[in-house]
């Protein structure tokens, strides 16, 4: 009996059964596929885009059969099917999530990967790692409200994603668990191999068995090896004939798909051709339907909706899209985050952590947007790279006004933002002529008797006027030099205006206390702001000494500001009538040459003499040292009341205190056909307006 099983094993079966087994253990792994249920979307808010409900629970058929990849794409939705790991099927709203649910099949090169991740997520407890679904959609939106999803282009894994999406829980995997154990005659020597056939795991385990002769049945070993080898053999002959069926039939879909590819290709082209939709909307569904099988009816509601969109478009609608987002960022916010990283510009609030392709210089970024290859300074829309609703100028713009923002701020710590201190700050809805009234107090009310009359009261007022002044300029961004690519240069450009922006602000206010030799502008009052005369006189204002900065002369100004009186009128017999004011200066403004004289007066622990005046003299006091960058004179110093109380100076701004930079550059502008050159414009509009000549106080030594 046993040698007629080994006459029908002969050498060339044992080597078809080494062969088929070493193509079921291939068969196995493409095989090894995982099934889970997955929570695509949620509704919401997320980087400033709101998907309601109704929304995402009218867009629950365009999920069916989307791809599933490792990452998102690139720049230009490359992909690689190196990442696909499956497709998504069977959607559904989920009125519990209040989001799309959908069933995930993994299969491809990363199918594997996101199965095992799946199911580890899935079985470990807490904490687990930020992985989920990330959706790549195209939508129209009002505002920064959703109106409609277009389409969904893919559902990627990946690292930290942005709304909603998770794994929920592992459906029954394909296949089976049961395993097949092969053993194949190499010479006398037994070797045995297990592979899982299905969704379970391939293992090996190999075992040398002693030498194996044919014995008589009594015997027993070498009759019941030969048996079971028989019968291994044969459920690996049935095993390969499923999988060759298999083949059979993945060939015949494969064919029928072709034909579907073809009649899809044909019904495409007549559609867009009845549709007469313009040129790049056409391009753009061709782009979406060619080279897929689709459902006519998909086909007919895409060119619906793009009708729509048109129409709104062209009609003046204020839909802005549509746009393409990858983890609810848009492709302009990724752009600007890229610019900024370029021009080592601050990025916008919420994109700090968003993870962009870096540009390599101006260049790329100039040619990527405008499609001006030859360097004509126009824009070539065939020529574009990313399609997107920003353009370059803008782009730039933005970039420089938060260089303009960092560096202001950076300039102030450094001593340029000294005025702030000491002035208000008030902002006007236009250019008008700008009017500070100093309105009068009350001095005393007058007795009334029973039944008398009530007197009036004598009420006046002192206006101040001051004018806006346009300032500004512009530098050029040259042609050449983006062909050169020197972003440094171009990066260094807003913080050059910034820096002049501040000190231009720093010079008015200080021009103030400096100009008509030390005394000021001329006030309504025909008085010099600072002058010497009393105040019972008209344009007496009795607030200029000559008295070198020391301990006992602070106090000395201190009294007389306290003592300036409060305005009743501006006539004879009123003049410096009022009560006092009875306010001491906050601030002693010097130039660099007095800071420490003026810091061991008003801060006492900074002196170091023996005997301490001025720690006496200033315990409690609430005083403070400013520094004046523009004074050059070494020795005339003043004092200024907190403006919080008394607004001796207002600096008035009409667009912002900061300046504004705007940046010119198409085939339309001048500059551009002249100069070959985008201009970056700075532009600031301001006003200092004295107002009040009792907050301040000067010594002109």
């Amino acid at each position: 009996m046993d040698s007629e099983i080994y006459e029908e094993l002969t050498d060339h079966e044992i080597r078809e059964v080494g062969e088929r087994r070493e193509r079921l253990a291939a068969a196995g792994i493409v095989m090894a596929t995982g099934k889970f249920e997955v929570l695509a979307i949620t509704a919401g808010e997320a980087n400033g885009w709101t998907f309601s409900e109704a929304i995402l629970a009218e867009s629950v058929p365009l999920w069916d059969g989307v791809d599933c990849f490792v990452d998102h794409g690139g720049w230009f939705g490359d992909r690689s099917v190196r990442d696909l790991a499956g497709v998504f099927r069977n959607p559904r709203w989920s009125a519990e999530d209040q989001g799309v649910r959908l069933d995930l099949i993994t299969s491809g090169p990363s199918g594997e990967l996101v199965a095992e991740l799946g199911r580890q997520i899935l079985a470990d407890g807490e904490p687990r790692p930020k992985v989920g679904f990330s959706a790549d959609v195209v939508f129209t939106a009002k505002g920064r409200e959703i109106q409609k999803i277009l389409r969904v282009i893919e559902l990627c894994l990946v690292v930290n994603p942005a709304r909603g999406g998770a794994f929920v829980r592992a459906l029954n995997s394909v296949g089976s668990n049961q395993r097949l154990n092969v053993r194949r005659l190499e010479g006398l020597n037994v070797e045995s191999q297990q592979f899982s056939i299905g969704g379970t795991e391939m293992s090996n385990t190999q075992n040398a068995a002693p030498a194996v002769e044919s014995t008589s049945p009594s015997t027993g070993g070498g009759g019941d090896l030969a048996i079971q080898l028989k019968n291994d053999l044969g459920a690996v002959k049935t095993l390969l004939a499923v999988q060759q069926e298999r083949e059979a039939l993945a060939k015949e879909a494969e064919a029928a798909r072709a034909v579907r590819m073809q009649m899809c290709a044909y019904l495409l082209e007549s559609g867009l051709a009845s549709a007469k939709l313009p040129m790049a909307m056409a391009d753009h569904l061709r782009e979406q339907f060619t080279g897929r099988v689709f459902d006519p009816s998909e086909l007919t509601q895409a060119i619906d909706e793009a009708r729509k969109l048109v129409s709104a478009l062209v009609g003046g609608g204020v839909v802005a899209g549509p746009n393409r987002i990858n983890g609810m960022f848009s492709t302009d916010d990724q752009l600007q985050a890229a610019v900024d990283d370029l021009l080592a510009a601050p990025r916008e609030k919420g994109s700090e952590n968003l993870r962009v392709s870096r540009l390599s210089g101006i260049k790329e970024l100039y040619m990527m947007l405008t499609g001006d290859r030859d360097l004509y300074g126009g824009f070539y829309g065939e020529r574009v790279q990313l399609a997107t609703t920003v353009n370059f100028a803008g782009l730039v713009k933005n970039a420089m006004n938060k260089i303009v923002a960092t560096q202001w701020e950076q300039l102030g710590a450094a001593g340029y933002d000294w005025w702030t201190r000491v002035t208000a700050q008030e902002h006007f809805e236009s250019l008008n002529l700008v009017t500070g009234t100093l309105v009068g107090t009350v001095g005393t009310l007058p007795t009334v008797a029973e039944g008398g009359e009530y007197t009036e009261l004598k009420v006046g007022d002192s206006p101040e006027t001051a004018s806006f002044t346009k300032y500004g300029g512009y530098v050029p961004l040259t042609l050449e030099l983006i062909d050169r690519d020197d972003a440094r240069k171009l990066a260094l450009y807003p913080r050059e205006l910034a820096k002049a922006g501040i000190r231009k602000l720093s010079a008015l206010v200080a021009e103030v206390f400096s100009s008509a030799a030390g005394v000021g502008p001329t006030m309504a009052d025909t008085g010099a702001l600072f002058n010497a005369t009393a105040v019972t006189t008209l344009g007496g204002h009795a607030n200029l000494l000559t008295t070198a900065l020391a301990a006992a002369e602070w106090e000395v100004v201190s009294n007389a500001v306290y003592s300036q009186p409060l305005l009743i009128a501006q006539e004879t017999g009123y003049y410096g009538t009022g009560p006092a004011m009875a306010i001491d200066p906050k601030f002693c403004l010097v130039p660099r040459e007095l800071k420490l004289t003026a810091m061991k007066i008003l801060y006492p622990e900074w002196e170091n003499a023996a005997t301490i005046y001025s720690e006496n003299l200033q315990r409690g006091e609430l005083g403070d040292v400013v520094v004046v960058p523009e004074w050059t004179d070494a020795n005339n110093w003043a004092a200024v009341v907190d403006p919080r109380l008394v607004a001796g100076i207002v600096v008035c701004e009409r667009f912002g205190l900061l300046p504004e930079i705007f940046v010119a550059g198409d085939e339309l502008s001048p500059a551009v056909f002249m100069n070959d050159e985008h201009r970056i414009k700075v532009r600031h509009f301001l006003a200092v307006l004295v107002q009040d000549f009792r907050a301040l106080h000067k010594s002109n030594v």
